[in-house]
C-alpha cells in the first residue's frame, strides 16, 4: 500500500494489485467484501455504494480513461464524535475500487481519525494477504 499526495494536497492510500493477487475477480465482489467489513466493525456504519463509472459514462462530456473498466465507491462513516460543524467536511469515508483489466486499484483519502485509517488499511490489505483462500461469489 502506498501513501501519496494527490494533486500535492490530498493524502491518499492506494493499493494496486494484479487480479491473480486478490481473492475476488470483479469490483462488485470487492465492494461486497468491503461492505461486510463495514457491517462487522463496531464503529462503522454503511451508507451506500456509488457506480462512478456509470455516472461518468452517462454524463454529457464525461471522460473515462481507456484502461478503466469499472469504478465504484463504498461509502460509510466512523463518526464516533461530532465535536463541531467543521468535522462534517471530512466525513463520510469512502474506498474506491477500480478495475483496470488485469489489475485492481483501491484507494481512500486519509482520515483524520487513526481508528478509521487503521480499519480501512486493514480491510484493503486483507484482500492480498488472504488471496490464497480465493473465493467465488
Amino acid at each position: 500500500m502506498k501513501q501519496t499526495l494527490l494533486q500535492e494536497k490530498y493524502p491518499v492510500y492506494t493499493l494496486e494489485a494484479k487480479k491473480s493477487e486478490i481473492r475476488y475477480q470483479n469490483v462488485d465482489d470487492i465492494i461486497d467484501y468491503l461492505k461486510s467489513c463495514v457491517d462487522e466493525h463496531p464503529k462503522a456504519c454503511f451508507i451506500s455504494t456509488f457506480d462512478h463509472y456509470q455516472h461518468t459514462r452517462a454524463m454529457s462530456g464525461g471522460e473515462i480513461a481507456d484502461n478503466i473498466r469499472a469504478a465504484k465507491h463504498i461509502l460509510f462513516c466512523f463518526g464516533t464524535h461530532l465535536p463541531n460543524p467543521q468535522v462534517m467536511a471530512v466525513r463520510p469515508r469512502s474506498i474506491g475500487v477500480v478495475d483496470q483489466g488485469d489489475r485492481f486499484v483501491l484507494s481512500f483519502l486519509e482520515a483524520p481519525m487513526p481508528l478509521a485509517n487503521n480499519a480501512m488499511e486493514t480491510w484493503v490489505r486483507a484482500l492480498i494477504e488472504t488471496a490464497d483462500t480465493k473465493q467465488d461469489h
